[in-house]
């Protein structure tokens, strides 16, 4: 079935009405008409089984036959706190990192950070297009949730974030034991709250990685080959997601 996301203020007791963009693509991209079923999330990790009860140019009114649990979503949370990127590298991360089921990103400004965000109205912007393609990603990849986007934060703010999470990992290049990576991936819980620290291009200052440590995040590697910062974080990204998908 077709799947559509809406506000929760869109959302009644028995029906759901679906306005904006979403109208005129149900009724002259798709041509659903009145009768037909589709699936509404209201970007919190409910499904809404629907069914069209009237169309106008403005708004589709949908029935409510049903309501489950996304089953999309991990059981846990996986949080990447992504230091900022050159360019439109940032875009990217974002939406492969909603796809393979981030919870949240959080743009982080490092020592060795190059693009420098110091207009705070020009930062809102930023996050506001961020988001944007956050949502964008959630819907393509059918997330029962919205990931959020975060303001920026600095390197300590985000350790000070990340401090009660239940597992904190920095992949650091002069890590060398692939075997202890292996065995913190693997005993992650698929319930549990993971922060994945990403340096920028030229990775971390040693100063932020003793922060790091003290912090009690642990350093892991990604193997002999050296990563860029865009594909960093999708690759633990990835191997943590398959995890907590087979528990």
């Amino acid at each position: 079935m077709y799947r559509f996301y809406v506000e929760q203020n869109q959302i009644g007791e028995n029906s759901i009405t679906i306005t904006g963009s979403d109208v005129n693509h149900i009724k002259n991209v798709l041509r659903m008409r009145v009768g037909e079923k589709l699936v509404i999330c209201n970007g919190q990790g409910k499904d809404f089984y629907c069914i069209i009860e009237s169309e106008t140019d403005g708004q589709v009114v949908a029935n409510i036959i049903e309501i489950r649990d996304t089953d999309t979503e991990l059981a846990g949370k996986i949080y990447l706190f992504q230091g900022l990127p050159k360019k439109d590298k940032m875009e990217l991360i974002i939406q492969k990192a909603v796809e393979l089921g981030a919870f949240e990103i959080i743009p982080v400004m490092t020592k060795r950070t190059i693009v420098k965000i110091e207009d705070k109205k020009k930062e809102l912007k930023k996050v506001e297009r961020w988001q944007t393609i956050a949502n964008s990603a959630a819907k393509q990849s059918n997330r029962g949730i919205i990931p959020t986007v975060t303001e920026t934060k600095s390197f300590k703010e985000a350790l000070s974030y990340a401090k009660d999470m239940d597992c904190k990992v920095i992949p650091y290049e002069n890590a060398d034991d692939i075997t202890k990576t292996k065995e913190i991936i693997q005993n992650i819980k698929n319930n549990q709250s993971v922060a994945i620290f990403i340096g920028p291009e030229g990775g971390f200052e040693e100063q932020e990685i003793s922060m790091a440590l003290d912090s009690g995040i642990l350093p892991i590697t990604l193997g002999k080959r050296i990563l860029r910062t865009e594909t960093a974080g999708l690759a633990i990204l990835s191997m943590i997601m398959l995890q907590m998908e087979s528990n």
